[in-house]
């Protein structure tokens, strides 16, 4: 006989429009080899019918808890799983899991399960809104279950706002991230983090802009890490064309100065802050408000330059809770006046940040790509050398250094 050893799963589905959206995230988990039980609420089957869920995940589907009876599917089901995700997640269901209600086979597994547990709300503005719903996210989230944060877009009918599923691919990749650290948890919870992401830009006139190559990969990597340690996430974004992650406020910004305002604004509430931006040193001093042209005879029109504000300076040695911690990040290329590391250690000295990422980006390394390898240092002197790996892991080891500070 052989032992299934892939990692189970159980999609809980609540009874919302967004239901037809955790056919896609059933999908993306048994493709990428896990174990799938879905578990609807009768609610569910009226949006998505059973034989959607069983041609999905390869196994029968039942809401209430007289299906099979006899192999105890009500205790079962929470027992044996590795990870447990509502998606929807129903201001109705999550009322009934906050008060432990078991009064359908979703609840039960609930009840039952010692694995990590995520719900991912969606609903209308004000049901999310309202208190009750508010103290019901409370209290899951007191007893360590993780409910992210939902979207901000279209919903049900003309509605817009707050309440909205985040995408299925972003969910997938918080929920696989939380299966995966196990035991380690949810060092962030109950804490507030800010991470910046992207390249500003500084515009000539209403075409041309100074900009940078910074394509906000481990910016959002970072915010996607934050959310899977339970922190609650304000994303700074500065014309990055990446999806959301799911469970994170963005703030989306162009210009140097935005994010300057957008970054002191939100580190005010922080604990922790990242600068993983890259913000342009200069800007023009004056912008045409007429597309500049090129001039007949060949000559290059003049570009007079002004320094821009220096946010990590500022937040560093300007804070608001003298206790948060801030982290820079230093592309460097080494010159004739020292290596990457010596400059950077002289930008850390400067900055007053805690903790400076160091990245060497000669020959353009880093840039665009899906990993990332780097020196950690830290105002006390010690550096953390972090291999060539994904950025994802990348993010995860920073959040470490992190919540070691958190910890003293």
């Amino acid at each position: 006989m052989t032992i299934d050893a892939r990692p189970r799963v159980v999609i809980g589905v609540g009874g919302g429009i967004a239901a037809y959206k955790a056919c896609e995230l059933v999908r993306r988990f048994t493709e990428s080899g896990h174990d799938v039980t879905v578990v609807p609420t009768a609610a569910a089957l009226e949006f998505v019918g059973a034989a959607t869920w069983a041609a999905l995940s390869g196994k029968p589907v039942a809401a209430d808890v007289w299906r099979d009876v006899h192999e105890v599917p009500h205790v079962r089901i929470g027992q044996e799983a590795d990870l447990v995700v509502v998606a929807p997640a129903t201001a109705d269901l999550m009322a009934r899991a906050a008060h432990g209600l078991a009064d359908d086979l979703l609840t039960n597994t609930l009840l039952t399960a010692r694995c990590p547990v995520v719900f991912a709300p969606a609903m209308h503005t004000e049901m999310w809104e309202h208190a009750a719903t508010r103290a019901n996210v409370a209290t899951l989230r007191s007893r360590g279950a993780v409910v992210v944060e939902p979207a901000e877009g279209r919903l049900t009918g003309a509605d817009s706002g707050k309440g909205r599923l985040p995408e299925p691919d972003e969910l997938f990749q918080v929920a696989t991230d939380i299966m995966a650290r196990g035991e380690r948890g949810l060092d962030l919870a109950g804490r507030h983090v800010v991470v910046s992401a992207g390249g500003t830009r500084e515009y000539l006139d209403p075409v041309r802009f100074l900009g940078n190559r910074s394509s906000g990969r481990q910016g959002y990597a970072l915010a996607r890490a934050a959310v899977s340690r339970g922190a609650e996430v304000t994303l700074v974004s500065a014309n990055v064309s990446l999806a959301d992650p799911a469970g994170v406020k963005v703030v989306r910004v162009e210009t140097t100065g935005q994010l300057r305002d957008a970054v002191v604004s939100s580190a005010a509430s922080a604990d922790a802050v990242v600068m993983a931006a890259a913000p342009a040193d200069y800007r023009p001093t004056t912008v045409s408000d007429r597309k500049i042209k090129k001039a007949a005879d060949g000559s290059a029109p003049g570009l007079e330059l002004t320094q821009n504000p220096d946010i990590l300076r500022e937040i560093s040695t300007q804070r608001t809770r003298p206790e948060a911690v801030v982290v820079g990040f230093a592309a460097e290329t080494g010159d004739d006046t020292g290596s990457v590391l010596d400059l950077a250690r002289d930008k850390l000295a400067r900055k007053g940040c805690d903790l400076l990422v160091v990245n060497d980006v000669s020959g353009g390394a880093v840039f665009g790509s899906a990993d990332n390898q780097a020196v950690i240092l830290s105002a006390g002197g010690d550096a953390v050398d972090v291999p060539l790996g994904s950025k994802a892991a990348l993010a995860h080891v920073i959040w470490d250094q992190v919540a070691r500070r958190f910890d003293r």
